[in-house]
């Protein structure tokens, strides 16, 4: 018995020591190719937090008093029609309330608590970005009363009593600091008094740049839009405090994070069609506050990498209903949405940055956002898509009222978000035919643990999977590990994953004819084509079925 004992501990023991050689190897792996300014980063940011610095930057602060709105002159509303005015109503009820803490700890430190031990954190931090603020501000103008006003003067006391400075899951993120930033400093301008901002205001502006400055290297390390954003509200709240040092330096982070993370043909970091709405919606913001408060541009290439990246999203929106592919990770945010067009409309955003950086319409001059923000509608007009292009991470086409994007991943220089190399979505006017599922909850409940795997994995996508296997191994709940090496064709593209199995795509467009045709080659025993389809009887249209097996050094076609 005693040998047996000895026998299946060892074996257990082995077990656990190759599984932790095995995640050693994804882990030095995923660093390497995070490269050495991300990784410099991280390191720094954590030991900050082991020697207790980042802490000693968040000591207990003194809670804001108000009033913090009530010396705000009452401007006239810009012309809109009665249905907007109506709306805007509707909107600002449903986005006034008092931000949520769920089952954290709000009396604990921001920096010690564990975010995703009670589930998605998301919604809970989304009900504490103000983004109703803006929408009162827009209501109290539009009906000349201070009702609307008053409201959001509650709004913010109640925020403040209910969120101790640093303390609780709403001071967590030095994102979300910047997203409450944007949304007060909006509203004091809608107001006409972001030149004189109240003292319990600069109180509140002053506690959100002192949490956000705490935690620059995390946000530097994720290579996506957290350093932008935070650079943002940093660079705003600057302007608003009259801190010349603190808008310059943020002014500089800003611009060399665009360098960066946007290519120079307007293609993000972050593969994401809703994440990209969401960095051109925070550059608009930043820009537009930049050219109100009379500051100097931001230095070279912002100006050239936000035109390119208004044309990239304009290029690959649906331009009647604005609807995006919901490619990568999307989380149906809308940072100031002054048109009121929520997460599934982008026309606001891609005309507000349009007007903004490329002195151009995107086809939508009756928008209320850019009368909110005073800016006027140019002669221009954004030029329309080629029939075929493509940018870093994506290919795309234009045929006959269809559009279709392929995700290449050439180069891929950060880190992928989704299992979908070679996910094909295809728009047959305003329905997306072929489609990605989005992203679910970033951290699900147990009983909606599948959706990483249904929507994030390789079979969630309109690509192949290899033996059942995913693309990429998963690492951690956003890091993937072993980034195949993807490489671009004349009509496609193709990849080889860590196992050797090779994967090209290539897509042909022939009047309403679209034909894909896959070639794999490698180790692998059987294979899975998934095509996700759009509701509705649209199988007969396709000769291939959602799922097909091929054996190996075949090619597989469908129309």
């Amino acid at each position: 018995m005693t040998c047996l004992f000895l026998t299946l501990s060892s074996a257990i023991s082995g077990v656990a020591l190759r599984k932790k050689a095995r995640q050693m190897r994804l882990f030095l792996d995923v660093t390497w190719r995070l490269g050495a300014c991300a990784l410099a980063a991280w390191l720094r940011h954590r030991l900050a937090l082991g020697i207790g610095l980042s802490h000693r930057k968040l000591a207990d602060g003194q809670r804001p008093q108000g009033p913090f709105l009530s010396s705000a002159p009452c401007l006239p509303a810009p012309r809109l029609d009665h249905a907007h005015v109506a709306r805007l109503g509707m909107a600002a009820a449903v986005a006034n309330r008092v931000a949520e803490l769920g089952r954290h700890d709000p009396a604990a430190h921001a920096l010690d608590l564990d975010l995703f031990a009670h589930g998605d954190i998301r919604p809970i931090w989304e009900l504490s970005r103000l983004a109703a603020l803006p929408l009162l501000a827009q209501l109290a103008r539009s009906h000349s009363t201070d009702a609307p006003t008053m409201r959001a003067e509650a709004l913010i006391e109640g925020w403040c009593v209910a969120n101790p400075p640093f303390r609780g899951p709403h001071w967590a993120c030095g994102q979300e600091a910047a997203f409450r930033i944007l949304h007060l400093a909006l509203t004091l301008a809608l107001l006409g008094a972001d030149t004189a901002p109240t003292v319990g205001t600069r109180r509140f502006l002053a506690l959100h740049a002192q949490r956000i400055a705490a935690t620059r290297d995390y946000a530097r390390a994720q290579d996506n839009n957290h350093p932008i954003s935070e650079a943002a509200g940093l660079f705003v709240c600057g302007l608003l405090l009259r801190d010349a040092a603190m808008s310059k330096a943020a002014a500089r982070d800003l611009s060399d994070a665009v360098a960066r993370l946007v290519a120079p043909d307007g293609a993000f970091a972050q593969p994401s069609a809703q994440y990209h709405r969401l960095l051109l919606d925070t550059l608009a913001v930043a820009e537009w506050f930049r050219r109100r408060h009379a500051a100097s541009p931001f230095a070279a290439p912002f100006q050239e990498r936000a035109a390119a990246a208004t044309q990239w999203l304009h290029r690959i929106m649906e331009p009647q209903a604005g609807a995006l592919p919901r490619i990568g990770h999307c989380d149906d945010s809308a940072l100031a949405d002054l048109s009121l067009c929520g997460p599934d409309d982008a026309r606001g955003s891609v005309e507000r940055a349009a007007r903004l950086f490329c002195a151009a319409s995107a086809g939508w001059p009756e928008d209320s956002g850019c009368a909110w923000l005073g800016l006027d509608v140019p002669n221009a007009k954004l030029a329309a898509a080629q029939s075929a292009w493509q940018s870093e991470g994506w290919r795309g086409w234009h045929a006959n009222g269809a559009r279709a994007l392929l995700r290449t991943g050439v180069p891929m220089r950060f880190r992928p978000a989704h299992c979908d190399l070679l996910h094909f979505d295809l728009f047959d006017g305003g329905c997306n035919l072929l489609r990605d599922g989005g992203t679910g909850a970033y951290n699900p409940a147990p009983d909606q643990a599948h959706w990483p795997a249904a929507l994030w994995g390789t079979n969630g996508h309109n690509t192949i999977a290899f033996d059942g296997d995913e693309q990429m191994p998963r690492l951690g709940r956003f890091l993937l590990a072993r980034w195949p090496r993807c490489w671009a064709l004349e009509d496609g593209a193709g990849y080889r994953d860590h196992a050797g199995r090779t994967h090209e795509r290539r897509v042909h467009v022939l009047g309403r004819v679209w034909t894909i045709e896959d070639r794999v080659a490698g180790p692998f025993s059987r294979l899975s084509l998934r095509w996700r389809l759009a509701p509705g009887a649209i199988s007969d249209q396709m000769e291939s079925s959602d799922r097909i097996s091929c054996s190996k050094n075949s090619a597989a076609r469908a129309a």
